[in-house]
């Protein structure tokens, strides 16, 4: 009997997992650890949101399997959501279907289209699921940049022109996680052209649409006439209503792709349990201040991390979006490595990050820093990331950081 699996030989150590596992065991031994690794919301979803679920819940009838491919007022939400958000009007009974989260809707939309052998063209660096959602379905991965510009197009093009079998599925993923780049309309409208020109899918995740700043709302890729041709957009309720733990997703476009989808979750899934699914209903089609109230938070906390590590001698770019910053190793610790970086972080500053280098390649370099622990402790991360840098003889400003 071989304990020689085909998948698993597929699947590389989960490098973000050495640090999760240091930071539990660091806080097991009861060291304060101010957790900015996982993009985990510390913020509540709205009251309505839970009474509905508790309301719900409260229900005899409620406790029974659910509807695989989601309730159909949840369905009608979501596309009511699209309609006044993007103003594009999509089809809750052929053109969107809920997903256990944006990461379980990706991996059975792989599952469902995916042959072995298959070329899909994925972001480098990216989220994992962009990749190996796709790898444990069995297809090759080819990289394409996450920056979005001529170089971007231009390596689309090559993929095309020099790869057999030529591609059938392109990833993209804006605001991005974890570099959180954003794009405009023209570029999905650039983006679309070629996709038909190719005859690829396009598959887009949008999981962070309502965590944008400086006053440029995101965008959708359906918002391109056309764009249901070849495309289909993720989306999730996780980090716009703070309900991540819900999960609680959505596939919206493309009625082949969504058929396809909602097919093979029909033999995996009974769908979310029924009074989550009310609850979601309650978040969309209720009060919407709380997602102007996230924004404004996360924004602040965007600024007042770049303005405290700055002073603590690392400078790290400004998000023009979602809930991270992507942020280069200080220069003079560069050598070290993202995953190296990281556990010394963790050890010495007690502040954990997530190595770029466990989002791909390209991410090695870099660090992807939550924005998930309030104004305080983010000054308090900024004052041990000073101490550990001054330790490692690295020069920073004199003033206290925070």
């Amino acid at each position: 009997m071989s304990d020689e699996f085909y998948r698993m030989k597929r699947l590389p150590p989960y490098v973000i997992a050495e640090v999760n596992a240091m930071r539990a065991q660091a806080r097991a031994g009861g060291e304060d650890i101010i957790d900015l690794g996982m993009g985990n919301p510390d913020l509540p979803p709205p009251d309505h949101v839970i009474a509905k679920l508790v309301e719900v819940a409260q229900k005899p009838s409620a406790h029974g399997y659910s509807q695989s491919r989601g309730i159909p007022g949840l369905r009608r939400a979501q596309a009511n959501y699209y309609g006044r958000r993007f103003g594009v009007e999509v089809d809750p009974e052929t053109e969107v279907v809920v997903t256990m989260g944006s990461k379980e809707g990706l991996a059975s939309l792989a599952t469902a289209i995916t042959a072995p052998g298959d070329v899909v063209l994925a972001p480098n660096p990216s989220y994992p699921i962009h990749t190996f959602g796709f790898i444990i379905a069995g297809a090759t991965i080819r990289a394409v940049p996450t920056t979005p510009d001529e170089h971007y197009f231009e390596s689309l093009d090559r993929a095309v022109a020099f790869t057999v079998p030529r591609p059938s599925v392109l990833v993209v993923n804006y605001p991005s996680n974890p570099t959180a780049e954003t794009v405009d309309l023209a570029f999905y409208e650039r983006l679309v052209a070629w996709a038909r020109a190719n005859e690829v899918w396009v598959i887009s995740d949008l999981a962070y649409s309502e965590l944008y700043y400086d006053g440029k709302p995101t965008v959708s890729i359906l918002q391109v006439p056309g764009a249901r041709d070849v495309a289909v957009e993720f989306t999730s309720l996780s980090k716009t209503y703070s309900m991540a733990g819900w999960r609680i997703g959505f596939a919206v476009g493309n009625r082949k792709l969504i058929a396809a989808m909602t097919r093979v979750k029909s033999y995996l899934d009974y769908g979310a349990f029924t009074p989550v699914q009310a609850a979601a209903c309650a978040a969309l089609n209720g009060p919407q201040d709380i997602v102007e109230k996230n924004r404004q938070l996360y924004h602040k906390r965007r600024d007042v991390l770049v303005e405290s590590f700055a002073r603590a001698g690392w400078d790290v770019p400004a998000p023009r979006a979602s809930m991270f910053a992507w942020a280069p190793l200080p220069p003079a610790l560069a050598h070290l490595g993202s995953l190296e970086f990281s556990k010394q972080l963790l050890s010495h500053a007690k502040v954990a990050v997530a190595p770029g280098v466990g989002y791909g390649e390209n991410g090695e370099g870099f660090v992807r820093i939550a924005l998930v622990e309030n104004e305080q402790r983010l000054r308090q991360a900024a004052r041990n990331v000073k101490r550990y840098l001054q330790s490692m003889g690295v020069n920073v400003p004199g003033k206290a950081a925070g």
